[in-house]
């Protein structure tokens, strides 16, 4: 998409459009599914934040000052996509951190909280 395609787009219109058939639910109460939602989307738009950042501090590095065109207009180079890449993969693992734990803790079928569960249970 180009500038001049993007400037022409209703990205608000764009934002509110829904899927074609059912929202899937993954908790029994729908306003966790919500919050969730909620959740993913701001960590989504702070990913984007960060590359909108790095393009400006790499701007502001290499010239000494820019303008709104620079930006928008700002292609990384190899080497700047793979550091943006490894960021990212960064602070998305640290977002979902505690969903992997969940995960971890499901697949462990002898957690050691039971130890202390049948301690506990016993006395």
């Amino acid at each position: 998409m180009t500038a001049r395609d993007a400037e022409s787009v209703d990205w608000i219109a764009r934002a509110g459009s829904k899927a074609k058939g059912r929202r899937p639910d993954y908790f029994e109460d729908p306003a966790i599914d919500r919050l969730l939602s909620l959740a993913i989307a701001l960590a989504a738009e702070v990913s984007v934040l960060r590359e909108r950042l790095d393009t400006v501090e790499r701007l502001l590095e290499a010239k000494g000052g820019l303008n709104r065109n620079d930006i928008e207009s700002y292609v990384p180079d190899a080497s700047a996509g793979e550091e943006r890449g490894e960021a990212t993969r960064g602070y998305m693992t640290r977002v979902m951190r505690g969903f992997q734990q969940e995960v971890e803790a499901m697949a462990n079928t002898d957690p050691p909280i039971m130890d202390w569960v049948e301690k506990l249970s016993k006395e």
